[in-house]
């Protein structure tokens, strides 16, 4: 039995948000020896990886093109401890997506939330869930603590240290944070997920290997396409495609019979539940809407409903239209929008695409990533583009560093920021799932050293106190050096 923790006003940590970064932020800050608080709206963790997602691409980027690991820690750790239990899937470095970073390391979302509830009873982080953080408790530029509102109405909680996991920076624009957000038109659309089961997997890859031109190609992009025609032709699991996208004639006969709308391409990625060596086919970019801000509750009200409707269209096209859906069923709908897109707090450093295009290397770093810089999700039957200024990426296959002071908010002492929203200009902006764990994880570390030394966040990012914090993250398995 879960043993009740008992019941307190007064934190070292509190973390605002339950999702993958904050997850990976309590755990790690409690294991530093920080008392830690996690505060979250729902009744569960898990955030993009199970509750607007699950994800299809889960874990993927923890390589390098060159076939180098440059992702470790709190991710990695996650992934072997469901490896044991036979829910996830051993990393798949097959030869289609050779020559990318695009490499998945597949966990059953399902489990990895289940894990999440263990993993902070292990670390002794204490949770209060069904309440929302409204705002943060300041002393001038310093933020001493949290406002909560839940069932038993409006509670106080004193910390000495919050980090900021929201996801929309809702508490760091509270706290009086500087933040970019970009207008509604130039926003990536926001997106609500689905799942679909009883599909005939033999059936569909018989008719991608048919027809290898109607996918959107994937691995070294040196290849011509005839290279890549020949590897899908050789595939002889489903599971090495991992993703399917395009699909690009039957498309265009479902939009001209009316039965496909305008907002995404047609496409899937595979969802295995590997404890039954078993695939179903997940859908992240069917239903999706543009012009919506991540912080107008009415933007959000729209968006869910009209993503449903056009759930209920994809549902229908893909029966009747794509070879092997013909008796596949509905299974999940994501509980809400997975929201790609909001403010940016900004930070004592800004990451930016010059950084990523520079393979950029810096003193606080605390976690690499490979990630290009300047893709962007699109509200057409394209669903991928380059944004005006186009997608770079790290020279020579490489990666870049992930700084600390991307954590640290501008003017605000006590505060770090992790997750999707932390100091970076739009093009690199961090808000993919294994992103969201390394600066999750490092904001926890950091807090708790924060702790431990008695100096702030901001006081921190001087070169003594970094190179602990350095050490720290190292001997969790976090990778900062030793890789291009």
């Amino acid at each position: 039995m879960v043993k009740r923790m008992e019941r307190s006003y007064k934190y070292d940590v509190i973390v605002c948000g339950g999702g993958t970064s904050g997850v990976s932020a309590a755990i790690a800050a409690a294991r530093g020896g920080a008392k830690t608080l996690l505060i979250e709206r729902l009744g569960t963790l898990g955030g993009q990886m199970n509750v607007s997602g699950p994800p299809g691409f889960s874990y993927a980027y923890l390589y390098n093109e060159r076939g180098e690991r440059i992702i470790d820690g709190f991710i990695g750790e996650t992934h072997r401890r469901l490896l044991e239990e036979k829910h996830a899937r051993p990393t798949d470095m097959n030869e289609y997506r050779s020559g990318s970073n695009y490499i998945f390391s597949f966990v059953d979302p399902e489990w990895w939330g289940l894990l999440m509830f263990q993993m902070m009873e292990e670390a002794g982080v204490t949770l209060l869930l069904h309440s929302l953080v409204v705002d943060v408790i300041r002393n001038g530029n310093e933020v001493t603590g949290v406002v909560v509102e839940n069932a038993e109405g409006r509670v106080y909680f004193e910390s000495k240290v919050v980090i900021e996991c929201t996801g929309e920076g809702d508490i760091a624009v509270r706290a009086g944070c500087d933040y970019e957000l970009l207008s509604r038109e130039d926003s990536e659309p926001q997106s609500v997920c689905f799942t679909m089961d009883g599909v005939d997997w033999d059936k569909v890859l018989q008719y991608i290997k048919a027809h290898p031109d109607q996918l959107v190609p994937r691995g070294d992009a040196k290849r011509t396409p005839e290279e890549r025609y020949e590897l899908i032709r050789n595939v002889k699991d489903i599971g090495e495609l991992g993703d399917m996208l395009g699909f690009f004639d039957i498309m265009k006969e479902a939009k001209e019979n009316g039965d496909w709308h305008e907002y995404a391409g047609m496409g899937f990625f595979l969802a295995p539940r590997p404890d039954a060596d078993h695939f179903q086919a997940h859908f992240q970019h069917s239903a999706q809407v543009p012009n919506i801000w991540s912080c107008d509750p009415w933007d959000l009200s729209y968006a869910e409903q009209e993503c449903r409707r056009q759930i209920v269209m994809a549902i229908k096209a893909f029966k009747k239209y794509v070879p092997g859906f013909e008796n596949a069923y509905l299974t999940k709908v994501g509980m809400e929008l997975r929201l790609r897109e909001g403010r940016r707090i900004m930070g004592d450093y800004i990451l930016s695409r010059d950084d990523v295009a520079a393979g950029r290397r810096f003193y606080d770093c605390i976690g690499k990533n490979s990630f290009a810089a300047g893709a962007v999700h699109v509200a057409t039957n394209e669903t991928i583009a380059a944004s005006k200024d186009g997608v770079v990426a790290p020279p020579d296959g490489g990666s870049y560093d992930m700084p600390y002071r991307m954590l640290v908010p501008r003017k605000i002492e006590n505060l770090l920021i992790a997750g999707k929203h932390v100091s970076a200009e739009r093009a690199a902006y961090q808000r993919f799932l294994q992103e969201t764990m390394v600066t999750g994880q490092a904001a926890g570390a950091a807090a708790a050293l924060c702790v431990k030394l008695g100096v702030t966040p901001r006081q921190l990012e001087d070169e003594k106190y970094v190179k602990q914090l350095q050490e720290i993250l190292k001997s969790q398995g976090v990778i900062l050096d030793g890789v291009h």
